[in-house]
């Protein structure tokens, strides 16, 4: 039985206040990822699943919870015996359990059809409503390719990442029904420019002992972490694990990060005291080795940004549509719809084209590998610098209810940069890719084909792209590689809502994005426009 709260508060009565919404269903309301998924040839029960179970008011909550009550930090037990443990609140168990029976971390390595497709959209389903746990997820779904690479490490690592049993006991792998693995890069003295660390690595019969000091530590809960370390041949990749048959590894944690957003999860300061570690790759040889978990969880952070956006936007639209103010309802206010169609056009383009860049992780062939490598950096760039602007725009919608944390909106605006900063900032994305395009023609090759073949559809388009070729046709300077990652990542999306999205969408964000029909800021487009996006009916649908 329900009961629906009090609105009578003897002073006052509360009116024009939306309900609650209950239980919505993040794969039924998304056209645009339903139609592409399903283009793609991507099973699409489990998914189905997977964003009723995420939509659901309990799930909601949960997230609340995860986030309010953030992890604990135990260095030691009550006789003063070290345990570097973490201790999580249940509603983060509760979302780590269901995303890993969901298959978020395995479905893109079990051989299914449009597995890394698949995944892709379970990053931006499940960042709709917690995405502080799809951190240690990702980053096991990207350290499998690594691990099943070595072929001499003591016990069966791929098959218990790969294991959709969650279990968070402190035990050796052996002992484990699944496990999680975590990264450990960056240094104080050296940040993204790795070649700088000084974590030594030394050899101890067929294993090594680092020692040495990370400075960021993602998901210090796993049950082991990729790290480098300097050996006398130079940089080298390791697997660092966190228990052993004996007892606990050398990893002492130092203290947990103070972050600004990703509450729910742990990041942490971590030294290795001569900690047992496997080498996996040749000596000298970390960088190449471990960028391939590096590409993979580039992936990741293209595809969470549309999932906070989308979250940020179903918010807005929510309180739009049944709040009032000046005799009408928000929603039907001429410049509160551009503001929303605006801002849906940045959420449906980055949507699309990260979908897009994941159906290349898909292909077996070198042109789809090329591809890849440049998409995912173009995507990653573009949906994290819109990103903060299109949720800070929709909790404006809500005004002052907008900034209180009795709804999603903070914890949203407190992600909104994270994914921008891991796994490369924007300048590092943007070198990244013009050294990609200089090195790989094949690369270049590929990107130049997926741009033309959208040419003919879309007058404004065919400008844009003779006027980027003509602009940037002789090479790039270091100082313009934002300007030019920023335009090729706009012209690679509309060149997918071209293909895929409907006419008036792609005819719209094609006009403003890459002509001269809009201003700096979200909301200043042509009223015509925007009443085309917005007269089908919102693309979050109530």
């Amino acid at each position: 039985m329900h009961l629906d709260p009090t609105a009578d508060l003897g002073t006052h009565d509360v009116l024009n206040q939306p309900a609650d919404p209950g239980d919505r269903d993040l794969w039924r309301d998304d056209p645009l990822l339903r139609a592409m998924l399903a283009a793609g040839g991507a099973p699409l029960e489990g998914l189905a699943r997977y964003g009723a179970l995420l939509g659901r008011a309990g799930m909601r909550d949960a997230a609340r919870d995860a986030n309010r009550h953030p992890p604990e930090l135990v260095l030691f037990d009550s006789g003063g015996r070290r345990l570097d443990e973490l201790r999580f609140h249940p509603a983060w168990h509760r979302f780590m359990q269901d995303s890993i029976a969901a298959g978020y971390h395995s479905v893109a390595w079990e051989g299914g059809p449009a597995g890394h497709l698949t995944h892709a959209a379970m990053v931006y389903l499940a960042s709709q409503v917690e995405p502080g746990h799809c951190c240690p997820l990702t980053m096991t779904y990207a350290a499998v390719p690594v691990i099943s690479a070595a072929g001499d490490l003591p016990g069966d690592w791929r098959a218990a990442l790969l294991s959709r049993r969650y279990d968070p006991a402190v035990r050796p792998l052996a002992a484990k029904l699944g496990a999680t693995l975590g990264m450990a890069m960056t240094e104080k003295q050296g940040g993204s420019d790795v070649r700088a660390n000084t974590t030594r690595a030394e050899p101890d019969g067929a294993a090594w002992r680092l020692t040495g000091h990370k400075w960021f530590c993602s998901a210090p809960m796993s049950d082991g972490f990729l790290t480098l370390a300097q050996t006398g041949r130079g940089l080298t990749c390791f697997l660092v694990p966190r228990w052993l048959e004996e007892g606990r590894n050398a990893i002492r944690i130092q203290r947990l990060k103070d972050k600004l957003g990703n509450r729910s999860n742990g990041s942490a300061e971590i030294e290795y005291q001569r900690a047992l570690a496997w080498r996996i790759g040749e000596e000298g040889d970390g960088i190449r080795t471990i960028v391939e978990m590096v590409h993979h969880t580039r992936l990741d952070t293209a595809m969470a940004p549309a999932g906070l956006m989308r979250a940020a936007l179903r918010e807005a639209h929510h309180w739009a549509a049944c709040r009032s103010a000046f005799q009408r309802r928000l929603i039907d206010q001429p410049l509160m719809r551009a503001v929303l169609a605006d801002l849906v056009l940045d959420w449906q383009g980055c949507l699309a084209l990260g979908l897009h860049v994941a159906a290349s992780f898909d292909g077996r062939g070198a042109e789809d590998r090329a591809f890849a490598r440049i998409g995912v950096a173009l995507a990653k760039y573009l949906s994290n610098k819109l990103c903060p602007q299109v949720v800070a725009e929709a909790m404006e919608v809500l005004g002052g209810m907008g900034y209180v944390e009795d709804t999603p909106l903070p914890m949203l605006y407190r992600e909104a940069p994270l994914n921008g900063i891991w796994e490369g900032s924007g300048n590092v994305i943007c070198l990244d890719a013009l050294r990609t395009l200089a090195r790989e023609p094949l690369a270049a090759e590929m990107l130049a084909a997926r741009l033309d073949a959208a040419k003919g559809l879309e007058p404004a388009y065919d400008a844009a792209l003779a006027a980027h070729r003509e602009c940037w046709g002789g090479g790039v300077p270091e100082a313009e590689a934002r300007w030019f990652a920023e335009r090729s990542a706009l012209l690679l999306a509309a060149a997918v809502l071209l293909a895929h999205g409907d006419a008036d969408l792609a005819g719209a964000f094609v006009r403003t994005r890459l002509g001269a029909e809009r201003g700096r800021t979200p909301g200043t487009i042509p009223a015509t426009l925007a009443e085309r996006i917005l007269a089908r009916g919102f693309p979050v649908a109530e």
